[in-house]
């Protein structure tokens, strides 16, 4: 599929029929999967043949549609994960561990955000929050000797931070650590961060991928460019012997596919985070109609943000697509096609105001969710970054009264229309 369009890799990828099979990727419902002998089922377990043995591990359904992902990533291996909370975690823990350090972008999702700043800490492993606006230079003195990894987000959620890939690319390879981009809401449709020095990515697939609320599941893609035998002593995990693999050397046996190989036989045999084959198959349906829907989500983001943009009660609107916007720039160009459908906007009224317009609102819906083909909101503060601090907060770029406002497939008239008799309320 390499020479194809993003638009058929959407439908084709990862999966094609052989005479007399089933069009669409068939759900392989099964836990386990019968040999002939022991010594066939031996070599599984021992890594010395490919196949299926447990569902934990790998399953057919779940791995066609891995496949799908890493072709539209233009990665060499992908996995998926039960939850995108899970995939950012095996994608860090896969080469972190007790008295390793990660540098971290501060304006990630909040649960993220917690995930590395507090539960992994627990495991030994510490974080240093960064703004991904500072001057590399500025950025540069949080790494340490012992940082493995640094992370960040395409587009930050909810403050719709466009991340400069090249910059955070720089600075990781100059700190010879591979960087791990979360490319949720920018989509490999608007966004493909491995072109820009990324070394990995992340996704939670509940969002735009799947679009339709249906299933929870996360994926990792690796682009195959991070020399890991380069800093062999730092990512020992990778190129020295895997006791629990009779000593395999995943970097020699493996090649390009360590990262994903080992991610896959080590952290899932042992946490077991796998999706299942029913929501993998869920999710590739609504892979198929993902350019399809990223370019009607952008068009409806583009008018709504022009509409509040304009509106006497809004005090500020955060979306890269408005020229006045400080990120305007870095999206065009990063993804020039557009960035997403999610808008963050405030009220004049504050926090008040913002709780009587959602309140207010008729079809759009108050959810925890996001990226889905209706329109939801939420309001940050109190829902997904309640955890954090005030201090947290502002250097997540959430403010009290942000409203985050992720604009669906509907008639983007009748958004508008709701938009306005809520307002009215507010």
């Amino acid at each position: 599929m390499k020479d194809y369009s993003i638009e058929t890799k959407c439908v084709r990828a990862g999966y094609t029929p052989k005479q007399g099979e089933p069009c669409m990727i068939p759900i392989v419902q099964s836990t386990t999967f019968k040999y002939d002998s022991t010594d066939d089922m031996g070599q599984l377990f021992a890594l010395e043949k490919e196949g299926y043995f447990y569902t934990r591990l790998q399953n057919p359904t779940n791995d066609a549609v891995a496949a799908r992902i890493t072709a539209l990533e233009g990665g060499v291996a992908g996995m998926l994960t039960s939850s995108g909370q899970a995939a950012n975690f095996y994608a860090v823990f896969n080469i972190c561990e007790a008295g390793d350090h990660i540098v971290a972008a501060s304006t990630i999702y909040g649960g993220t955000f917690n995930l590395f700043g507090v539960t992994m800490k627990k495991l030994g492993i510490d974080c240093t929050f960064v703004n991904p606006d500072d001057p590399a230079e500025e950025i540069a003195k949080a790494f340490r000797p012992n940082t493995k990894v640094m992370f960040a987000e395409t587009i930050a959620n909810p403050a719709l931070v466009v991340l400069d890939i090249e910059k955070f690319a720089k600075l990781a390879h100059d700190h010879k650590v591979p960087l791990i981009v979360d490319n949720t809401f920018a989509t490999p449709v608007n966004c493909r961060p491995f072109e820009w020095g990324a070394d990995i990515v992340t996704h939670s697939t509940s969002k735009y991928m799947d679009g339709h609320a249906m299933q929870v599941g996360g994926a990792i893609v690796d682009s195959g460019n991070f020399d890991w035998n380069a800093y062999g002593d730092k990512y020992h995990g990778l190129t020295q012997p895997d006791d629990s693999y009779h000593g395999v050397v995943y970097t020699e046996r493996f090649g390009k596919a360590a990262y994903i190989t080992k991610a896959t036989v080590q952290l899932m045999r042992d946490l077991g985070s796998i999706p299942s084959p029913q929501n993998c198959f869920l999710l590739s349906v609504g892979l198929e109609t993902l350019a399809l829907r990223m370019e009607r989500h952008c068009y409806n983001a583009d008018r709504v943000a022009h509409y509040l943009n304009d509106h006497e009660k809004v005090s500020s609107v955060i979306y890269a697509g408005l020229e006045g916007d400080k990120y305007h720039e870095l999206a065009k160009k990063y993804m020039p096609k557009g960035t997403c459908g999610v808008i963050s906007f405030e009220l004049k009224g504050g926090r008040e105001a913002a709780v009587r317009f959602m309140d207010s609102l008729k079809l759009a819906t108050i959810a925890t969710h996001v990226a889905d083909a209706k329109t939801m909101v939420l309001h940050p503060a109190s829902h997904t970054h309640r955890q954090l601090n005030d201090q947290q907060l502002k250097e997540a770029g959430v403010s009290p009264g942000m409203i985050r406002f992720s604009v669906g497939i509907e008639n983007v008239e009748d958004i508008i229309a709701d938009l306005e008799q809520a307002l009215t309320n507010a």
